[in-house]
């Protein structure tokens, strides 16, 4: 039997693979709240799940091992993600976020549903700052900080090919900052904000250059308001494969 993980530090650094480390992300117990919140929405369940077996375990990263660009969202949502198991996957900001990638090319199918739905996504790999779904959506900051090493080694690990990383939000911007700059790239000062269509170009230790960009976050409050369109997704989606060289 695979033993939990209360030391997240401490198995993100020994990841020596992706696939490694997305195993090592589903067996976290970091956070008691966290931990008590996704397992008894996965037992008690939504009305319309109540027939499925909810995954109800912290989410790993979704897409090929060698992207050229990461898209960082907030967390799982409680009967999306933790439902599902595959990040954006199951509720109405996952349909926003897959149509786009598919308009754009970058998913082979314009539906995200299972982890078994033989989806692929081509060029980009999603992943976020905290892998477990936080009540009301909102993670704790020492919450945010114990998931931080998950990310930090993901994105350590997907540096010899990354070229760009589209954030979803304000959360995931503010989150980012910190594991880039401890990671080796420079953050001008004062630091970026974030804003829709923002853009900055970030120097590395080795020479190398990582673009990041803004985008509203894929959530209902925001689609469904119209202050983020899917041409407006599209447009940042498309600038981000150019930055990063995705045909």
């Amino acid at each position: 039997m695979t033993r939990p993980i209360e030391d997240p530090a401490g198995a993100a650094s020994t990841s020596s693979s992706v696939a490694e480390l997305d195993e090592a992300v589903t067996r976290c117990v970091a956070c008691p709240r966290l931990v008590e919140w996704r397992e008894r929405v996965a037992a008690e369940k939504r009305a319309a799940f109540r027939d499925q077996r909810y995954w109800g375990r912290p989410v790993p990263g979704f897409g090929p091992t060698d992207a050229s660009v990461a898209l960082v969202g907030l967390a799982p949502a409680a009967h999306g993600a933790n439902r599902t198991g595959r990040m954006f996957t199951g509720d109405r900001s996952g349909e926003f976020l897959y149509r786009a990638l598919f308009d754009v090319g970058m998913a082979s199918a314009p539906v995200s549903e299972a982890v078994d739905d033989g989806l692929r996504l081509n060029g980009v790999r999603i992943t976020a700052p905290v892998r477990c779904a936080p009540p009301d959506n909102k993670p704790t900051p020492a919450e945010r900080d114990n998931c931080r090493p998950w990310l930090a080694r993901e994105l350590e690990l997907l540096r010899p090919t990354l070229r760009a990383v589209v954030v979803l939000g304000s959360y995931g911007w503010q989150s980012l900052l910190p594991v880039l700059a401890a990671d080796g790239w420079t953050i001008p000062r004062p630091r970026p904000k974030f804003g829709h269509g923002a853009e900055r170009t970030l120097s590395g230790r080795e020479g190398g250059e990582l673009h990041l960009l803004g985008c509203y976050h894929v959530s209902q409050q925001n689609t469904f308001t119209g202050r983020l369109t899917p041409e407006m997704l599209r447009e940042v989606l498309e600038r981000a494969k150019e930055l990063a060289g995705v045909s």
